[in-house]
């Protein structure tokens, strides 16, 4: 087969790729997926009971980028949605990331005002400050609150997640969920946030529904790529794999989600609610609050780390 280009992995970069390699330069596409499916970790498909299932975790698509969300908006119509996380902390259901209103939710009405009134002093009103960051530079009372914050929140859920404890993490990891000095319980405060409708592989199938270009799946590259004829080549997968999983996989590709069908119009208030101490799972989600599916059941998937470490 002879092409203009070779890429590899049909996930949100490669679909874009070819895309617009296809569509804006009239060149030649082959598309190589590993997988039996296009889409990456963001496929999703109708399980036996024809409920929507995203089979790698929930995926909620947000960006600020007004460029991104147009052009996506050329392959797909949007399901207005503002994805909500809950965790429970010592039997009640708070916001996360942690906020004001968790405050609210789980210290006596005083205390809490004076908790808030601190925070606002000393980070300002509709900040995010990392918890590691709070835990180094609070004092008094707002040491007690960090404290209270990485014990309950971060600490036993990393653990589960990780096999690491927080401050074993690199920062930037931890800074992704972070204490937000606001009352908006949204996990992301992005200008542009949805769901594909009908789904994620709709939204592929018509991205790459071009004739310049042509998917090839359940392939891995390396049996194939000395009897292609091609001028470019751009791989998208995991990087561990692109080495050969040299420095063994990494800890992120280890997750394991359990699908439970519940014969029941809705199981829980939000489409995630984290179990940062309870459990051997670190969260449950419910994907018919993302995709607005209307059904007399519904699929929790529950997340946790495999008992032998794996490649997922």
């Amino acid at each position: 087969m002879k092409v203009d280009w070779v890429v590899i992995g049909a996930g949100f970069t490669g679909a874009t790729l070819a895309e617009r390699l296809a569509s804006q330069m009239n060149q030649k596409v082959l598309l190589i997926e590993k997988r039996d499916h296009i889409g990456g970790n963001s496929y999703d498909c109708y399980d036996k009971e024809g409920i929507l299932i995203h089979k790698y975790g929930s995926h909620t698509f947000h960006t600020n980028s007004a460029m991104v969300w147009n052009y996506l908006s050329q392959f797909t119509e949007w399901r207005t949605y503002f994805h909500q996380v809950l965790a429970v902390v010592d039997g009640k259901k708070v916001p996360v990331p942690f906020n004001l209103n968790s405050i609210y939710l789980l210290f006596p009405q005083k205390y809490a005002e004076k908790l808030e009134e601190l925070l606002i002093q000393h980070f300002g009103y509709g900040v995010k400050v990392p918890i590691l960051k709070l835990r180094e530079s609070a004092s008094g009372d707002l040491s007690l609150l960090a404290e209270y914050i990485y014990q309950k929140v971060f600490y036993r859920y990393t653990l589960k997640h990780w096999e690491l404890k927080p401050d074993e993490l690199d920062p930037s990891v931890t800074a992704r969920v972070p204490v937000y000095i606001s009352r908006d319980n949204r996990y992301f405060q992005d200008t542009y946030q949805g769901i594909p409708m009908p789904s994620y592989t709709a939204l592929f199938s018509r991205m790459l529904n071009h004739p310049n270009i042509k998917v090839l799946l359940n392939t891995d590259y390396r049996e194939v790529i000395d009897q292609l004829q091609y001028k470019r080549i751009i791989y998208t997968g995991p990087i561990d794999a692109f080495f050969d999983y040299k420095y063994g996989p990494l800890p992120y590709r280890s997750l394991h989600f359990d699908f439970v069908t519940k014969y029941q119009e809705y199981f829980q208030e939000a489409g995630t609610i984290n179990y940062p101490n309870e459990y051997e799972f670190t969260r449950i989600l419910e994907q018919k609050h993302l995709t607005g599916q209307i059904s007399p059941h519904t699929v929790l998937a529950e997340l946790k780390r495999p008992k032998v470490d794996g490649i997922a």
